[in-house]
């Protein structure tokens, strides 16, 4: 096959693979505490105990993931170093989750269970995501193509995270749930998902050929001193990731179950109103999508940045205001929030496209500084950086409920949505005592929420791009210088063995 098709066919087949493992990422990092929430009776300790696995699995599972890089490394086999950790990691992933929204513990037992099952999740989920984005360095070295795999990768990840972003809630909660109930919705969605996700990888085992180079020499040892050294000898590597963390923090809140929540305090049990919140707000991002590599080629990366750092701070303000002057269930006030977090989440969100680019690209920086490109081990960084923050992101979200005094209404709702799984009401009854409940919600609380939603991402946002402007020295131009000297090293190198 030549190269113009096999650049077309990857470009079709790598991307497609995604769609499902984020539809499983979603489910299970973004509604997960909020299923616990609203399917268990939790006390204070419970919740606490809950959070602290969560966060420590997180913190683990961060950790791993440059391991995890340099075992990929070192693995040789006929199907290249990433696919067989694709299959493995796809299929082990699977069974966990399925497992985790398909039980009916209850209290410690329950607390203990889902110890268990966080931690497989953690070492199985990395096994098949450093494997994946890995493979973007070994498709291509050109700056617009590697632009091209990013961003259409980005685009089908989006794809399969936003539609169970918004088919999610809106089947679990309100008056469309399966089963009439959160516990046996969530249980037949976990099911779906999870045999959705290895036939959409499947497109990327079998389909994608990548470049398959040095195989033929001596297996390096896993060393965790080869680890350290190319993370801290790698100035810009160490930089970006500060600046990605930052980001990641506030990027995350919002759907990491403080938005849910606020929308279902503020507006009324229903699943629809948060998922047309999410569609709303994830929407402007098919154009960064779809757009981002023709826009990069003519808006530098930092001025770009810029550009978004204002349209996301109008974005968060529109949240905020009409948020706190307008009264609770108020559809303007709705909107308006709906509106503002589309405008936040496009800025936010193209910053994710730059900061990923900006973590790749200092593969061939560390080739040009210590002549090995370390690709495994440097793609290990972002999902390590996203886990890390996610960690701190259940540390935020669950401070935030015990603060404002969530649980003691989510162990109501919890309460009926139990008496319904088991038949002993009915769904519409249901959904009047929910909402009883949620009526009894005081504007502090519900405001609280919200200046977690809108106050914090926006500053973690800005402090990022003033560190990416400041010390993130990778533009275009030297980007490009580094890719000519590093191309004229190899010529050299060829002519001499000659």
């Amino acid at each position: 096959m030549d190269a113009c098709k096999l650049k077309k066919r990857n470009l079709w087949l790598f991307p497609l693979g995604t769609v499902g493992r984020d539809m499983v990422y979603c489910l299970f990092t973004n509604f997960i505490l909020t299923y616990i929430l609203f399917t268990r009776q939790l006390t204070a300790a419970q919740l606490s105990a809950i959070t602290f696995i969560m966060v420590a699995a997180r913190v683990f599972d961060a950790l791993n993931d440059p391991i995890m890089g340099n075992i990929i490394e070192r693995t040789r086999s006929r199907f290249g170093k990433f696919k067989p950790w694709l299959v493995i990691g796809i299929l082990s992933t699977s069974v966990v989750v399925y497992l985790a929204f398909n039980t009916d513990l209850q209290g410690w037992s329950f607390v203990g269970f889902f110890g268990a099952i966080y931690l497989l999740y953690s070492i199985a989920y990395t096994m098949h995501d450093i494997s994946y984005w890995g493979m973007v360095a070994a498709l291509s070295s050109d700056a617009d193509e590697r632009n091209q795999f990013t961003s259409r990768a980005t685009l089908f990840a989006g794809i399969g995270g936003t539609a169970a972003s918004v088919l999610i809630p809106m089947f679990t909660t309100g008056s469309l749930t399966i089963g009439g109930s959160a516990n046996v919705a969530f249980g037949r969605i976990a099911l779906v998902v999870c045999l959705l996700a290895p036939l959409f990888l499947c497109c990327t085992i079998f389909g994608v050929k990548e470049r398959r180079t040095k195989t033929t020499e001596e297996v390096p040892p896993i060393s965790f001193k080869k680890i350290i050294s190319t993370i801290t000898g790698n100035d810009q590597l160490m930089w970006i990731s500060l600046i990605f963390l930052i980001q990641q923090i506030g990027n995350g809140l919002v759907v990491g179950g403080i938005g849910s929540t606020y929308i279902y305090f503020d507006f009324g049990y229903q699943g629809g109103l948060y998922s047309l919140f999410t569609t709303v707000g994830m929407s402007a991002t098919a154009i960064l999508m779809v757009g981002y590599p023709a826009i990069s080629r003519r808006v530098p990366r930092k001025k770009l940045m810029g550009i978004m750092a204002v349209i996301s701070v109008i974005g968060y303000v529109l949240m905020l205001l009409p948020g706190l002057l307008l009264p609770s269930g108020n559809m303007i006030k709705y909107w308006c929030i709906v509106v503002g977090y589309m405008l936040s989440n496009f800025g936010q969100y193209c910053y994710y496209l730059i900061m990923m680019i900006s973590i790749i690209n200092t593969v061939e920086y560390n080739e040009y500084k210590h002549g090995v490109r370390d690709e495994a081990i440097i793609a290990s960084l972002r999902p390590f950086l996203t886990k890390l923050a996610s960690a701190l992101i259940v540390m935020i979200t669950s401070g935030s409920y015990l603060l404002f005094g969530v649980t003691s209404y989510t162990n109501q709702i919890s309460d009926f949505e139990s008496m319904a799984a088991s038949g002993a009401i009915t769904e519409a009854a249901k959904l009047e005592n929910i909402n009883g409940v949620l009526s009894g919600v005081n504007a502090a609380q519900a405001n609280g929420l919200l200046l977690c939603m809108t106050v914090l991402p926006c500053a973690l946002m800005l402090i990022s791009y003033f560190l990416y402007q400041k010390f993130y020295k990778l533009d275009e131009p030297e980007y490009d210088r580094i890719c000519a000297e590093l191309a004229e090293r190899e010529s050299s190198a060829e002519a001499a063995y000659e």
